[in-house]
């Protein structure tokens, strides 16, 4: 008897270390010294019956909903890949793609709140994943908050021109935006595969709160930019200064030239080299990006009608673009409108 409660005590104290203590699987397996599909296994039983079922006197009863197999099987497929590679269009782990998933691949029918419950067990949570991030040069930047910017601002004043941070964005199918679920501790690296559906937009925003954006049919190039740069001129109504990033085309002959031909009408400047935390217009997609990535998109048509009702709410919305101008990067542009 004693050793059935030593078996029953080791039980409860490897899935108190996964469940509460939200331990990795690999490491409770390791410091317990018993083989990971045993810790599967007790998890199982925790899941179908809570506490008690951990007791040595429950090894017999009805079977499973949710066999160790199953969450060996799910724990690999959210730990060591993504919904890339079951041929599904997304890059991230949300609660519904799991769902599916466990529904298609292994014929289990869960609800939403059942699969958190069931992941959570399994020592996993939903965590934004990590992004590339692009190295800058720290003298760069300094240059542009000292000089370049106070200069754009100054020859705003003197044409009375309405100064513009402009930025240009791809919606994608696969687009990690958002929250995946991953090992607790360890921040997912989400890679992208290509080759999926998705279009082009672009916006500007002023620190008055102003919202202009387009699609850009085809490729981004000089003629999309200097045709929106006209739209963006004619629908503010007054001379325009832009400020945009270093995009080959924004500096090329051709823009350059059209630049030439608009003094006092439309003028630029640069941001510094891979600082997009400087533009405010960057909030823009990233806000939209994450209300887009809440609804669920199956096909090209559906996700330029969401992308669409995203930008036009985006747009009515005065002060949450003007708080895109109040971060702590971007708060430097937010006296000038």
């Amino acid at each position: 008897m004693e050793r059935a409660e030593k078996r029953s005590q080791k039980r409860k104290e490897v899935v108190e270390a996964v469940v509460v203590r939200k331990e990795p699987i690999t490491l409770v397996a390791r410091v317990f010294n018993i083989p990971k599909r045993t810790v599967f296994e007790w998890l199982a039983r925790y899941r179908q019956g809570g506490w008690s079922a951990l007791a040595e006197k429950s090894r017999q009863g009805r079977p499973k909903k949710v066999t160790a197999d199953d969450l060996k099987w799910l724990y690999d497929a959210v730990t060591m890949g993504n919904p890339l590679n079951y041929k599904l269009p997304f890059c991230l782990w949300t609660a519904n793609t799991i769902r599916a998933l466990l529904e298609t691949e292994r014929g289990l029918r869960l609800s939403k709140s059942g699969v958190c419950r069931l992941l959570g067990h399994l020592g996993l949570s939903p965590q934004r994943p990590l992004y590339k991030a692009y190295k800058q040069d720290p003298d760069k930047v300094k240059a542009y908050l000292a000089k370049t910017y106070p200069e754009a601002v100054s020859e705003a004043k003197r044409y009375g021109a309405r100064l513009y941070f402009v930025d240009e964005a791809s919606f994608r199918s696969d687009a990690h935006r958002g929250t995946t679920w991953g090992k607790i501790g360890e921040t997912p690296v989400v890679r992208n595969s290509g080759g999926r559906f998705g279009f082009k937009l672009i916006s500007a925003v002023s620190a008055r709160g102003d919202l202009h954006f387009d699609v850009i049919e085809g490729t981004m190039n000089a003629d999309t930019f200097i045709a929106f740069l006209q739209k963006l001129r004619h629908d503010a109504g007054c001379p325009v200064f832009i400020i945009a990033d270093n995009a080959k085309y924004h500096h090329s002959k051709k823009v350059s030239a059209f630049l030439e031909t608009q003094a006092g009408q439309i003028m630029m400047a640069f941001l510094p080299p891979y600082s997009p935390e400087l533009n405010p217009d960057e909030q823009v997609w990233n806000h939209a990006k994450a209300e887009a990535g809440k609804r669920s998109i199956r096909n090209k048509q559906e996700m330029e009608a969401v992308i669409f009702a995203t930008m036009q709410a985006i747009q009515q919305k005065i002060d949450l673009v003007r708080s895109f101008f109040r971060l702590t990067d971007t708060a430097y542009a937010m006296d000038f409108r």
